[in-house]
């Protein structure tokens, strides 16, 4: 009912900054959290950055300080733009959306959909 488009990972030098961006589409009634994790290899999925509708920001602490989420409303779309990047960042990154999206027969239903994935590198 909802999908999700990452984009803006690669490659980048330690010191380097990156730009992710990931668009919601479908039947969008609302959305609610807006959010980024990463998962490097060999280690569990792990919370980067969450954003709530009313733009209250949460980070892990090993990104507060380097990294920033944003949010989109019009768009549908959430950021985060990551700075100061080191060897530690490398992984792969997920976005994360809940909210509700148009059901015929409900009205709206909640929804809670992941992207693809995004290949984030940081090496010399």
């Amino acid at each position: 009912q909802v999908q999700l488009v990452e984009s803006g990972g690669g490659l980048v030098q330690p010191g380097g900054s990156l730009r992710l961006s990931c668009a919601a589409s479908g039947r969008i009634s609302s959305i609610s959290v807006m959010g980024w994790y990463r998962q490097a290899p060999g280690k569990e999925r792990e919370l980067v950055a969450t954003i709530i509708s009313g733009a209250s920001t949460n980070y892990a602490d090993s990104v507060k300080d380097r990294f920033t989420i944003s949010r989109d409303n019009a768009k549908n779309t959430v950021y985060l733009q990551m700075d100061s990047l080191n060897s530690e960042d490398t992984a792969v990154y997920y976005c994360n959306v809940e909210g509700r999206y148009y059901n015929v027969i409900r009205g709206t239903s909640q929804f809670h959909s992941w992207g693809q994935g995004t290949q984030v590198t940081v090496s010399s």
